[in-house]
This record gives C-alpha cells, sequence and structure tokens, in this order.
C-alpha cells in the first residue's frame, strides 16, 4: 500500500505522535489501565502490546518475563489469565490488564497502534485468537494499527482491512530486507535512519520511528518519517513538531 493510502485510512491523530506504551512515567507502569487513561486525556495515540495465555485470553504488557514489570519470575505464554490476576501486579500496584479492558477503556477514542508479541513461534494461535476477538469489536478501522516484529503474526490480519506495519529493529533488520514490502509501511528503531535505503524507503511508503526520548531526537527523524513513538516527552510537545500538514 502507498503512502497516500495509508494516510487515508488512518485517524489523523497518528500523525502526531505515539504513547510507547500508553503515556506512562517514572511512577505509573506502562501498559497500565492508568497510562492508557492518561493517554486518552492527551488525546494522543497509544501503543501497547498483546500476548496470548495458556487459557487462550489477550493480555497487555511488554515483557513475556514478567520480572521486570512485576518483580515476580513467571513467562506470561506458560500462565493463565486466572494466575496472571491472581498472583501478579504492575509495579505500580495496577493489575496487567486484559487486552478486553483496554479495548473497554480506550473506547476508540484514540488510535491505538497494537502489537502482537510472538513467543515460541506461537504466531498462528496468537494471529487466530486476536482476530476472532477484535474483529467483532471494531467500530471504526481508522482507529487501529497492528505492528509486529513476526510478519507471520500479521500476513493472516490482511483481509481485516486494518493498516499493518512491520517492526524492524537493528538486531533483525534481515526481516525489512525480506518482508517490508509485504505491508503497508515499517515501524523501525531509530538507530536504522543512519542508512539512506531506510530514509529513502519514506518517500513513497508509511514510516513510523521508535523509540524517540527528547525533543531534540524528534526533531532529527522528522524529515523521515510520517510519525514517531515516544516517552518521557510531552505530547504537546510531539504535537506542536509534528503538526506539518494534519
Amino acid at each position: 500500500m502507498k503512502k497516500a493510502e495509508v494516510l487515508a485510512l488512518i485517524d489523523k491523530r497518528a500523525l502526531l505522535g505515539v504513547a510507547h506504551r500508553g503515556l506512562h512515567s517514572k511512577e505509573i507502569s506502562e501498559n497500565s489501565l492508568e497510562a492508557f487513561r492518561r493517554g486518552i486525556e492527551a488525546n494522543t495515540a497509544i501503543e501497547f502490546d498483546v500476548h496470548l495465555t495458556t487459557d487462550n485470553e489477550l493480555v497487555v504488557i511488554h515483557d513475556e518475563d514478567l520480572k521486570r514489570l512485576t518483580g515476580k519470575d513467571g513467562i506470561v505464554e506458560h500462565l493463565s489469565s486466572k494466575e496472571l490476576r491472581e498472583n501478579y501486579r504492575l509495579l505500580d500496584g495496577q493489575v496487567i490488564p486484559t487486552l478486553e479492558e483496554v479495548l473497554n477503556l480506550v473506547d476508540e477514542q484514540v488510535p491505538m497502534f497494537i502489537e502482537l508479541k510472538v513467543y515460541e513461534k506461537n504466531y498462528k494461535p496468537l494471529a487466530k485468537r486476536f482476530r476472532e476477538f477484535i474483529e467483532p469489536r471494531i467500530k471504526d478501522k481508522s482507529k487501529y494499527i497492528l505492528i509486529s516484529f513476526d510478519p507471520r503474526s500479521l500476513l493472516p490480519l490482511k483481509s481485516m482491512g486494518l493498516v499493518r506495519l512491520l517492526l524492524v529493529a537493528k538486531s533483525h533488520e534481515y526481516v525489512y530486507n525480506i518482508a517490508r514490502f509485504f505491508f503497508d509501511g515499517v515501524d523501525v528503531e531509530d538507530v536504522l535512519f543512519e542508512e539512506e535505503r531506510i530514509k529513502n524507503y519514506h518517500k513513497k511508503r508509511f514510516v513510523n520511528i521508535w523509540t524517540l526520548e527528547s525533543v531534540d531526537k524528534v526533531k532529527e527523524y522528522l524529515p523521515y518519517v510520517d510519525t514517531v513513538t515516544y516517552q518521557y516527552i510531552e505530547p504537546n510537545e510531539v504535537k506542536e513538531l509534528l503538526k506539518r500538514d494534519v
């Protein structure tokens, strides 16, 4: 899909910056309901991560290893949603939210960049469960942008009619070389913009960059991207820089 087609499909607020894992802070846990509530209040697009539990439920948390985010050992994909709810809390005391709780809270008030987190090649059941869960709930397709590092989790979702972006990290740059044209654009780690070919891709295709933590960085990459994923920056500062033709 060419850039103009993507721009026509998505809510224009997605072009004014994306709050990484919600609008979190040192006091408010990432990917928490409070972080998403703050994102809604700031009227900014939000990004969050989805995992599949043993009981086929979808939960929102970044790491599959729970230690960093909860202080307790465990792997999300080895646990049921009930076990997660009863035995784990985020470091600020909040629950690990389900996708249903996040969607109910957001209620399509702001655009969402939803990352499918593949664990040990579970891309098929993850994509299947995600589709059957979310498709009946969608009222406005412009509010949903799907992203993943694993192209195999996004390929089965093409017929949903949602924008899909391939996530690309420096450590897995080969995925960009192989799969970038199978999707509607790319969501690229900032260090990859040292390469001219990444900058040139932006001329005809949609490009997001992750994850910027200063206004100076936003200014640096602005000529080569359509939007930015950010954290620890005030949303209004990002919006002012990204306004352009929006």
